[in-house]
């Protein structure tokens, strides 16, 4: 004899779930990252454009249709004829390289000194460098330009690069705040060993300070690459001497009407700042924490 259930009672049974187990952990982490996805699509949205817009025929470009027809891989080959990409690539290049080098060289030791030295007037100095951060550049750009004439380089990129041998207030200051946290025990000990200051900077100090390093150059490599200002301040009479953003400035006025070749030079201009930053990512990162600049 078999009992039968009421149909209330079978009304009041939950229904088995049928989704699976990775399709609900798929729906929670959506839903715990939803504002992160949404944040990225935004910020990827533009680079993806830009990336499918470099692919397209002119005719394409900037229509309803965002997908490419046809990839148009000649787009970045047509862009070395109609413009001299190649020489404002080396230009942008040796501006970046040295203007970072020089800048690291200068301002590794002032960092140390303000950090690790005992003088009258440290704490005065450190203010005065941070007062240069508050300075617009626009503010001192005329009598500087007036400077470069005289010694006949305006016209050319060594104006934005000599500068640099006298060190950069930012790149000081972070330094200085990494240096800081470095325990005097480790210079004390190297002096003990009978090293010097310059050599305990070189053999203690700077192997311990390469996130900060790393960080700084990084900061001031990028800042030369995507520099717009100072070029077209002191180079742009000369086209030879252009720099990547003033060319590509340039090209856009030139061929306004021809998107697709501006958004693949665009990608041919951010393409080595990218690879640059994501072999360098992880100590780029540390380098910002512990600068405290988090």
């Amino acid at each position: 004899m078999t009992a039968t259930l009421a149909p209330e009672t079978i009304a009041r049974r939950p229904a088995a779930s049928t989704r699976s187990p990775r399709g609900r952990a798929l729906l929670y982490w959506i839903a715990k990252h939803a504002i992160a996805v949404a944040l990225s699509i935004m910020f990827l949205g533009p680079l993806v454009f830009i990336i499918l817009t470099a692919f397209m025929s002119n005719r394409q470009a900037l229509t309803s249709q965002l997908w490419p027809q046809t990839w148009n891989w000649s787009n970045f080959a047509d862009i070395f004829e109609k413009a001299p990409l190649l020489t404002w690539i080396s230009n942008t290049v040796m501006y970046s390289v040295l203007a970072t080098a020089f800048m690291l060289v200068s301002s590794i030791p002032v960092a140390y000194a303000l950090a690790k030295f005992r003088f009258r007037g440290r704490k005065l100095a450190f203010l005065l460098v941070i007062t240069t951060m508050m300075l617009p550049p626009q503010v001192v750009a005329v009598p500087i330009y007036l400077v470069w004439a005289r010694f006949h380089l305006t016209g050319t990129l060594w104006p934005l690069i000599i500068p640099m041998l006298l060190g950069d207030a930012f790149s000081i200051f972070l330094l200085r705040q990494f240096l800081v946290t470095i325990p005097r025990e480790y210079s004390d000990a190297a002096r003990v060993d009978g090293c010097g200051e310059f050599r305990t900077l070189i053999r203690v100090i700077l192997p311990m300070a390469r996130p900060a390093i790393a960080a700084v150059g990084l900061f001031q490599f990028f800042f030369c690459w995507n520099d717009y200002y100072g070029p077209l301040l002191y180079a742009g009479t000369d086209q030879s001497h252009w720099t990547l953003s003033l060319g590509l400035a340039a090209f856009k006025s030139q061929h306004s009407t021809q998107w697709n070749l501006t958004m693949a030079a665009t990608i041919l201009a951010m393409a080595p700042v990218i690879v640059v930053f994501f072999f360098a990512q992880k100590v780029f990162i540390e380098g910002v924490k512990l600068t405290g600049v988090k």
